[in-house]
């Protein structure tokens, strides 16, 4: 059977709009945020995400996972890299005026090649922008699981003017994740009880690969199984033959059509902020250079 995110009624505003509404104000948001490299732009989408974050009234008790995985990704991997190579962003970080902090000249062993990493004040300057537009996209949708009602996805989706079948088939992709986690759970807990120890996998890499067989296989069979089972059903119910109907109707109420406006409103403003008048690209402050020293 397939479950959902740990979804809870909180009636909160956000949890009072239309899901149609909200998945236009997202998708807006996320359209307007990737368009910018400046910080002083992105600091404004930043306090909107947040905004949108607090007004969803979730705890960390709730959410503390999904910020560990989040935090790590953002300043441990996308930060490091930023801050290291400079990669993954405008050229001008590269390509323009170095102010360099710490530089070393390394020469690989056998071939004679040289490396000379660094880092400039630009590159500091470039993995803050990217943190701040990477957490930006990210926090507008970690309420989504704990706020969407599941009941809604497909109904939503095909609101939103897309086919039944893309409809369904994103409702299903939304409860994949959740219950391959309950069904890796299940597993675990069933080979435990006859008395596999996965905190003592010891050996390389690979070793430890080849003894999660127990876990891995069981939980991939079981989602193919599964998979079949949904396609089954719906083709003795011959879904995709005529249009079909949904249980829940979604309206939208003068509140929804607010939010839609402003959200076209800023998507519409940051395109000809961007491609109209050429803002947004790459901004290295002056303070910062002088911060340093420079």
């Amino acid at each position: 059977m397939l479950v959902a995110w740990k979804y809870k009624e909180r009636n909160t505003i956000i949890q009072r709009l239309d899901p149609r509404a909200r998945w236009i104000f997202l998708l807006s948001l996320t359209f307007s945020i990737v368009q910018f490299w400046d910080i002083r732009f992105l600091l404004f989408f930043f306090v909107i995400s947040f905004g949108h974050y607090f007004l969803c009234r979730l705890t960390w008790k709730e959410t503390r996972r999904i910020w560990t995985f989040v935090l790590t990704l953002v300043v441990v991997i996308i930060g490091i890299n930023a801050v290291l190579t400079g990669r993954g962003g405008p050229g001008e970080v590269l390509k323009g005026p170095k102010h360099i902090l710490w530089q070393v000249e390394w020469v690989v062993p056998w071939v004679g090649w040289t490396i000379s990493p660094n880092i400039t004040v630009e590159k500091i300057v470039f993995a803050i922008t990217q943190m701040v537009r990477m957490l930006s996209i990210t926090v507008l949708f970690i309420p989504l699981a704990y706020t969407f009602n599941p009941n809604q996805y497909g109904v939503t989706f095909r609101g939103l003017g897309l086919p039944d079948k893309v409809a369904v088939s994103m409702d299903l992709a939304f409860r994949f994740v959740p219950t391959l986690a309950r069904d890796f759970s299940i597993t675990l807990d069933s080979q435990r009880a006859r008395g596999y120890e996965v905190e003592r996998l010891e050996g390389g890499l690979i070793a430890q690969i080849r003894k999660m067989a127990p876990l891995v296989v069981p939980v991939t069979i079981n989602a193919i199984v599964g998979g079949e089972d949904i396609v089954n059903a719906m083709d003795l119910r011959c879904f995709g033959l005529r249009k079909r109907t949904w249980i829940h109707k979604l309206e939208y109420r003068p509140r929804d059509y607010v939010l839609i406006g402003l959200s076209v409103l800023i998507l519409a403003g940051s395109t000809f902020a961007n491609l109209g008048l050429g803002l947004g690209n790459f901004w290295m402050p002056g303070w910062a250079l002088r911060l340093f020293g420079f």
